[in-house]
């Protein structure tokens, strides 16, 4: 007489051998697909010009999220209660979100900021009271290498949200400077000089033309204000050398740049 016994174990080995090597192969083909279309979808996205760190976050994002389907289907062939388990991964999201809420919004803004492009590596960017040229724009942050080369890593989330000054976007900036003079001193004279010194500049572009007017009449003196247009990456140089240049050529021709001055009267009480 047969052992029951074996019978049923030889039974549930076939069985449960079958469904397990079929699951393997499941397993198999599906992680291999995943990574066919990840790499797939790379592709597609370099050749439509994709941020390349946008690129990779996409594709380890499919490629997660198609892992976790093949695993849950494997599951389920195997017998495991997949409802349980999807419930589960549900909660555990939630968690991880609730806790990690300043970071994926940090993410979110990384990623609107890669794909929007408001500033690349380079730029010259003023953001959240922060000014500095753009070191790396990484999926939580952006890095600025401050003049002093100092790197600041700055939020994404609130970047993205607020102001952006990008000051290398365009090819040309305008050099707004102010000069004053006493009431004494002629206006003509000192538009005559600061045209001759903005015209001897190669940087400062003849058109459009500089700019020389009457701003303000001051407490103290006449305002005078320049606007000049250069180069951006001639910008600081041309200010800088300017208000050196203004003060030589102002002593020599006997302009005077004023400073706020009082009338002391000193009065004696006599007892």
């Amino acid at each position: 007489m047969p052992d029951l016994n074996s019978e049923r174990i030889t039974q549930l080995a076939i069985q449960w051998g079958g469904q397990f090597l079929l699951a393997l192969l499941v397993l198999g083909v599906g992680l291999w697909l995943t990574g066919w279309i990840a790499r797939h979808i790379d592709r597609r996205m370099e050749l439509l010009g994709v941020e390349v760190t946008l690129r990779r976050f996409l594709r380890s994002l499919i490629s997660l999220s198609l892992t976790v389907l093949v695993v849950i289907t494997v599951a389920s062939m195997l017998g495991v209660a997949t409802t349980s388990f999807i419930a589960v991964l549900g909660a555990a999201g939630l968690a991880v979100g609730l806790a990690l809420q300043g970071s994926l919004s940090n993410f979110a803004g990384g990623v609107l900021l890669i794909l929007f492009k408001p500033y690349k590596m380079g730029d010259y960017v003023e953001m959240q009271g922060i000014g500095g040229t753009v070191h790396g724009v990484q999926l939580l942050y952006t890095v600025l290498r401050t003049p002093d080369n100092k790197e600041i890593f700055v939020p994404n989330g609130p970047v993205a949200n607020g102001n952006i000054v990008n000051h290398s976007t365009q090819p040309t900036r305008r050099v707004d400077m102010q000069f004053g003079i006493g009431y004494g001193g002629s206006i003509d004279l000192a538009k005559t000089t600061l045209a001759e010194l903005l015209k001897a500049d190669a940087r400062v572009l003849s058109d459009p033309p500089a700019q020389i007017v009457v701003a303000e009449l001051a407490d103290n003196s006449v305002n005078l204000k320049v606007r000049a247009w250069t180069e951006s990456g001639d910008y600081w140089g041309v200010f800088f050398d300017m208000q050196e240049a203004v003060k030589k050529r102002f002593d020599a021709v006997g302009l005077e740049i004023p400073f706020p001055q009082r009338d002391v009267h000193l009065h004696t009480v006599k007892d």
